[in-house]
């Protein structure tokens, strides 16, 4: 069977192109709020952060908020720190992933562990932790306080589950999808649920902004997922295959694994567990594109973005809200 061709990038006009253009003026409140954060007499602090933050991101997660600030009321000044903080809450995340992950590249750039350490990586991120959590308190909101600063302990939890699986070797679907939920969509449903909550919502649409981007999330890790074995590196912004190089079992992998033939699986045992050499990656991207996996990833990716517009059903027609449903589109979409 021949194996399938590298997935290409969408590069059309995306829906969250949309979403920032429509949120164009409270994203550069946000931006400034993000500088104005990563302001410090240590040089080296804003060197490292402004490296990372400015290196072409998304800003996703921070548009998640305002837009459900914007929905449910008004984007207050409040709301503007909360984007921001969301922002610098995943900024950190992924300065200690790159460290325990050993990664070279993101964003398209060296990654800040390569330049200036692991040392320098880690502290910074532990900077931009507390910085966040400096915004959270200004917007004067226990509750907004207490979902973010569980959030945090969620996706640190998801980090240690991921590295004790991946070194046992025995990482299957429902482990899996526990890793993905804690690392990635949990910040999304704190994101969208806490700009809701900044708005004064009612628990109703809460709710919906909290399941919105918590499907959202697991469709995005799961498109990301399927991405690193069919992707490009030129268009993801990092090296593919990276999750098979430092030993991580993705849903590819697992199915690829559930799928295999009785030479293919000893193949699979001999690897799990472990970082690998190149010739190992390129057997392994040959038995997971020749499966379907990566198709079948998609498919599961696709099933969560049909909850996430599910979810959005309870609130009132608008231009934010189509941008949103299109959105969780897009995450799946965006390779094609």
């Amino acid at each position: 069977m021949n194996a399938p061709a590298a997935i290409k990038i969408a590069a059309f006009d995306s829906p969250l192109e949309a979403l920032a253009k429509l949120l164009a003026h409270e994203l550069a409140q946000t931006e400034i709020e993000i500088s104005s954060h990563m302001v410090s007499a240590v040089g080296l602090i804003p060197d490292v952060a402004h490296h990372l933050v400015d290196a072409g991101g998304k800003r996703l997660r921070p548009l998640l908020t305002l837009a459900a600030a914007k929905i449910c009321g008004k984007v207050s000044p409040a709301a503007i720190k909360l984007s921001a903080a969301v922002e610098f809450i995943h900024s950190a995340t992924l300065l200690h992933d790159d460290v325990v992950d050993g990664s070279g590249m993101r964003r398209g750039l060296r990654t800040a562990n390569l330049i200036w350490g692991d040392k320098a990586s880690v502290l910074v991120g532990d900077f931009l932790f507390a910085r966040a959590f400096n915004m959270m308190v200004a917007t004067g909101s226990m509750q907004i306080l207490d979902i973010l600063a569980a959030t945090s302990s969620t996706i640190a939890e998801g980090e240690v589950l991921q590295l004790a699986s991946a070194s046992r070797g025995d990482i299957g679907r429902e482990t899996y999808d526990k890793i993905i939920s804690a690392k990635t969509a949990a910040l999304f449903a704190a994101a969208a649920q806490s700009g809701a909550i900044c708005a004064g919502a009612s628990d109703e649409y809460v709710a919906a902004f909290c399941e919105y981007g918590q499907e959202l999330g697991m469709a995005f890790q799961l498109s990301d997922d399927a991405l690193d074995y069919g992707g490009l590196t030129q268009e993801l912004g990092k090296s593919v295959g990276d999750d098979f190089r430092e030993g991580k079992p993705t849903l590819p992998m697992i199915i690829a694994i559930e799928r295999a033939s009785d030479a293919e699986y000893g193949f699979w045992q001999m690897v799990l567990g472990r970082k690998h050499e190149e010739e190992d990656l390129q057997t392994a991207m040959q038995y997971i594109r020749g499966c379907g996996a990566i198709e079948a990833t998609l498919q599961e990716a696709t099933t969560r973005a049909n909850c996430a517009k599910q979810a959005l059903n309870v609130l009132p027609n608008s231009e934010i809200k189509d941008c949103l449903i299109e959105l969780a589109d897009y995450v799946v979409n965006r390779v094609s």
